[in-house]
Formats: C-alpha cells, sequence, structure tokens
C-alpha cells in the first residue's frame, strides 16, 4: 500500500501520456465499437445502423449492450464501407452482392452484381457517395444541355414550318 493511501489521502491521478500511442491489439482480439468506428472512419451510429441492415453483421454483445466485434465482422464492415462511400452501391444493392458472395463462397461475383447503382433514384435507394454524385451531377448536366439544344432546333424547325 502506498504511503498516501496509509495516509488516508488520495493518490495522485496517473495522467496518460499522450505522445505515447496505445499498445497495439493482436490482430485477433475483439475491438469495441468506439475502435472500430475509428479504424474505418465512421461514426458509431452508422455501425449501428449497417448492422441492422446487413444481418452478416453479428457482433458479441456483453452486458449493458456494448459491443465487441471480431476480425471477421471488422472484415465485413471493412467490405460495405468500400462498396456504399466508394464504389457507390446502395444497401440493397450491397445487401444483394453479400448475399450472393455468402451463398456461393469462393466463386467469382455474378456480373448483375457488379453493376453500379441505377442512374434514377429508386424509393429505395440511398444517396450515392459524393464522388458518384458528382459524376451524376455532370451526367445530369450534359443531358440539360443536350436538350436545351434539341429544343433549340425543334423551335427552328417550328419556325421554319409556321414561315
Amino acid at each position: 500500500m502506498s504511503a498516501a493511501l496509509a495516509a488516508g489521502q488520495p493518490a495522485a491521478p496517473v495522467e496518460a501520456d499522450e505522445d505515447q500511442p496505445r499498445p497495439q491489439k493482436s490482430q485477433a482480439a475483439f475491438r469495441t465499437i468506439s475502435e472500430v468506428a475509428d479504424e474505418l472512419d465512421v461514426a458509431q451510429h452508422v455501425l449501428r445502423f449497417w448492422e441492422s441492415k446487413f444481418p452478416q453483421v453479428r457482433p458479441l454483445k456483453r452486458g449493458g449492450g456494448r459491443r465487441y466485434y471480431r476480425p471477421e465482422d471488422i472484415e465485413l464492415l471493412r467490405q460495405i464501407r468500400s462498396l456504399l462511400y466508394e464504389e457507390g452501391y446502395t444497401i440493397r444493392g450491397a445487401q444483394k452482392l453479400l448475399r450472393a458472395k455468402r451463398a456461393k463462397p469462393g466463386t467469382r461475383e455474378p456480373a448483375e452484381a457488379k453493376a453500379p447503382a441505377p442512374a434514377l433514384p429508386l424509393p429505395s435507394a440511398r444517396r450515392p457517395a459524393p464522388a458518384r454524385a458528382n459524376e451524376l451531377k455532370r451526367e445530369l448536366q450534359d443531358l440539360r444541355d443536350g436538350l436545351a439544344e434539341a429544343l433549340d432546333l425543334l423551335r427552328q424547325a417550328r419556325a421554319g414550318l409556321d414561315a
């Protein structure tokens, strides 16, 4: 027992050295939701939402509802993040792709599952990833410009017929 505790005085708080990195966990170690959120650069509520949409993600839940993610859960979440944020899939498209992979392990992805999300928004579609949104915006602007040119040509043709 320390002299401070024996004298009835509280021990001095141990301050964490912010310059010292935390010791790395083993690759096989389970991770908390905050660790996984930091690793994948997504908010914790996003991980909880993905759990509700992707039944394959099944972290262990301990007392108080604390979640502990297995390495295979983290890898699956990494794939989901890539599909949604980098490849522009909708939630539904990512679900179909992951179901197809699970149904046929070790086989290549079906060609139709690899197709990008539809250009027209469907009621069930989520917002596209920012890079995909910018690409769609450019395509729509080009389409609008082409339609404006076609409308001008039609107006000129009509004026020629009316004259």
